[in-house]
């Protein structure tokens, strides 16, 4: 990891912390290096079930470093990820297919929008505040958002802040479906670590499984998720974790899931 973003685990659950408060998490080239990296962690070992992202300071991010993007947007390449690492936004390679939870407060600018657009379940504290701000910058997003922001708020929603600029409040947020639970600022983190440790205790493959189905019907339709449905549902019926959750539903107790 970089020096702006620390990893933890706690269990089988990724802590994914962006830590460069003093510059109010500002995204610069390093700063996504290292949470491809972690995205990258996330998705090779076994041991994590499940990751929370969430950020240092009084804002989660007040945008990037439009200055040392610029070349790079400007190269027409995208967002540059090295041979581990997960594009975090979602947009190159293979996607993350363990679920991420975020955790938001103060400012949500540009690219903590984006982010937060490619994760799984999102809680924002009641001090937040969503905003892209690109068409006030001479650009326009570039890491999701004309993607995700129609199908996720509506199309009228998305193009009511997109083409503005405008920002919108986390109760708004939780009005439209973007988050799933607003609570008292400083409460986010506790919040999403609560859910995670009942992810974390599901069954692993199951999970994978709901986020393939579920992604695959969003992105390729339907018809495509049907057809991969019951075959991807051989190899997960046939694992150990199926039988414990046999097993456990006869005996009338808590399964305890291997991920295998």
């Amino acid at each position: 990891m970089t020096s702006y973003v620390e990893t933890r685990q706690e269990g089988h659950v990724l802590e994914i912390k962006v830590n460069r408060p003093e510059k109010h998490n500002a995204l610069s080239p390093e700063m996504f290096s290292g949470l491809a990296q972690a995205y990258g962690e996330l998705h090779r070992n076994p041991d994590l079930r499940v990751a929370i992202l969430h950020a240092e300071g009084k804002h989660f991010t007040s945008g990037i470093e439009l200055d040392k993007w610029a070349p790079v947007f400007a190269s027409g390449q995208g967002f540059p990820t090295h041979p581990g690492e997960i594009d975090p936004f979602g947009m190159q390679g293979e996607r993350h297919r363990k679920p991420v939870i975020m955790a938001t407060q103060g400012n949500c600018f540009t690219w903590g929008v984006e982010i937060m657009l490619n994760t799984e379940i999102r809680v924002a504290a009641d001090d937040t505040r969503f905003a892209m701000l690109e068409v006030k910058r001479g650009i326009f997003p570039c890491a999701g958002a004309t993607l995700r922001l129609p199908q996720q708020m509506g199309w009228a929603n998305a193009q009511r802040f997109l083409l503005t600029g405008d920002a919108w409040s986390a109760q708004e947020a939780y009005r439209l479906g973007l988050v799933q639970e607003v609570v008292p600022a400083g409460q986010q983190l506790d919040k999403a670590r609560e859910i995670a440790d009942k992810i974390a205790k599901a069954a692993p493959l199951g999970v994978q499984g709901v986020i393939k189905s579920t992604r695959l019907s969003w992105t390729d339709g339907e018809a495509a998720a049907l057809k991969q449905l019951y075959v991807d549902m051989v190899p997960v019926m046939r694992s150990e974790d199926a039988a414990e959750g046999v097993r456990s539903f006869m005996e009338r107790r808590e399964a305890v899931f291997k991920g295998r």
